[in-house]
């Protein structure tokens, strides 16, 4: 190789393009807000960053041309989300990767810590649970065999059969992978996630096992919620609380 040459990766201008599109603490305020799985307004987004309307939509632009969020409109609004669960799991993912500490700072109020406690025992990681609640559900599985975690997540044979049983529909056709591990950014262990998890956190909602609470993705374990989960998960309800 001649001197002062060198052998230009091709993929590495989009890596350094993605990993500016995060590094701005407004755009990943946006994006770790939308990993509730829902559909925000700018507006929403703009007062949830703390910034004007027309510096949150240059923003926006800008995540949504990078392929990080999708976005419609409906009338005057402007409605984005996260473009797909790879982009979710791409920020849940670099968000536990923040170490413990590292510049955050402590709750102002009463209100903030409650919050954040409320995130940290359950919440919604894009389409599936996290938190405690998350593990402890993980955890469940794979002690009554149902994951194995041995080279990766995968649902065994009693797996497969224990969503039928539950009544929890589950597409194992689809191009999603059945079954993932989500690297758990308040408990720093891997989660659910996956198709299997959408499924489990979709059946939770609908029937009421949870309910959201409050403005962030935070998730309340109701006493159906508890019972049905130790009935067929033998979760202890104080795991849940």
């Amino acid at each position: 190789m001649l001197e002062g040459m060198t052998t230009r990766n091709p993929r590495a201008a989009g890596l350094a393009r993605l990993a500016g599109l995060i590094a701005d603490e407004t755009r990943a305020a946006c994006l770790l807000a939308l990993l509730d799985g829902r559909a925000w307004t700018a507006g929403e987004l703009a007062r949830h960053a703390g910034v004007a309307a027309s510096t949150l939509s240059e923003h926006l632009g800008k995540l949504v041309a990078g392929g990080l969020l999708s976005e419609e409109r409906q009338g005057r609004h402007r409605y984005v989300r996260l473009a797909d669960a790879t982009a979710a799991q791409l920020v849940e993912e670099l968000a536990a990767r923040v170490a413990p500490g590292t510049a955050v700072r402590r709750p102002r109020t009463l209100r903030e810590s409650t919050a954040g406690s409320a995130m940290a025992r359950g919440r919604t990681c894009y389409d599936h649970l996290a938190g405690r609640l998350g593990i402890a559900v993980t955890d469940a599985f794979t002690a009554r065999g149902l994951l194995r975690r041995d080279t990766g997540f995968a649902l065994t044979d009693a797996g497969l059969r224990w969503f039928d049983t539950a009544g929890i529909a589950l597409d194992r056709r689809g191009r999603r992978p059945l079954v993932r591990a989500c690297l758990d950014w308040t408990e720093r262990r891997p989660h659910l996630a996956g198709a299997a998890g959408a499924a489990l956190c979709r059946h939770a909602l609908q029937a009421r096992w949870c309910v959201r609470i409050g403005s962030e993705r935070a998730v309340k374990v109701t006493d159906a919620g508890e019972r049905a989960l130790s009935e067929l998960l033998g979760i202890a309800a104080e795991a849940l609380r």
